[in-house]
């Protein structure tokens, strides 16, 4: 059927039958990360980007939204008594030889779980502690919320679904009743999350998510990295759902272009523009 065709040139071509948030932003006009040959390279697995930044968030999301699973998921390293009792010998403990090789015996019981230590443990307790406590004013109804509000509902929800002829798939980190939510963290300010929003393309993600879902009201809840770890609650306008849409399309009409000409390479692609 004509709807499979998109999907089915997708996967003879990368391997994968769906596009997700994060091989869009490769693909997008507009997108700061735009690059064809980056988005044919998510597609393959040939990109795997791993960051302290993304473990963090990893860590944070767990505890915030499935505190339950922690333990299936992570190996927290408790090295605080160790740091303390080679810091007379050492100037910088964690770079010693003796460190090392304790932190690697410590390894061996992690398995396949991700490993954290000590110190990004009590940094995510510590902000999930603020943000229980962080309540806002909602402009639109005047009433004063829980920021934790805007968290409950069904939790890494899974979509595989279509926009068009276009198989999308993605996990929202909330799906509350009748809005769906976010979480972020930010090594800056909350107040300048607003400028993140297009350099990291989250309005493609809140595009898609509101889409598949058929609901209007998409919120992030973004906390401050920094001590002493703001919350906030921002609601995605129209005009940046809007946005989304369109560098959605773009990233569509980009990949359509790529996959009806199986001769072109990814390497030919460039960006015009004018500044």
């Amino acid at each position: 059927p004509e709807v499979m065709e998109f999907a089915n040139k997708l996967m003879e071509r990368t391997g994968k039958g769906y596009l997700s948030y994060s091989a869009l932003k490769y693909a997008a006009d507009g997108s700061p990360d735009q690059d064809m040959k980056m988005f044919e390279m998510y597609m393959t697995g040939e990109l795997k980007k791993t960051s302290g930044a993304l473990q963090f968030g990893g860590l944070y999301d767990t505890l915030l939204l499935e505190p339950e699973t922690l333990t299936d998921k992570y190996h927290v390293i408790f090295d605080d008594d160790k740091i303390v009792e080679l810091s007379d010998q050492y100037k910088n403990p964690r770079a010693s030889k003796v460190y090392k090789e304790w932190f690697a015996s410590e390894l061996e019981h992690a398995g396949n779980k991700s490993i954290v230590n000590e110190d990004m443990m009590r940094q995510a307790e510590t902000m999930i502690k603020r943000l229980n406590e962080t309540e806002i004013l909602d402009m639109e109804t005047g009433l004063v919320m829980p920021a934790r509000h805007y968290l409950k509902g069904q939790t890494q929800y899974e979509i595989m679904d279509w926009i068009g002829d276009i198989p999308v798939r993605g996990f929202l980190d909330v799906r509350g009743h009748n809005f769906i939510s976010d979480s972020k963290t930010t090594a800056k300010s909350v107040h300048n999350f607003r400028y993140d929003i297009n350099k990291y393309n989250y309005d493609i993600q809140a595009y898609i998510y509101c889409e598949v879902e058929q609901q209007d009201d998409f919120y992030w809840v973004v906390q401050s990295k920094l001590d002493p770890y703001l919350t906030g609650v921002y609601k995605a306008s129209k005009l940046t759902l809007s946005k989304g849409e369109t560098k959605f399309w773009s990233a569509i009409q980009n990949i359509r272009h790529w996959l009806d000409s199986p001769t072109k390479g990814t390497y030919s692609f460039g960006v015009y523009g004018e500044i």
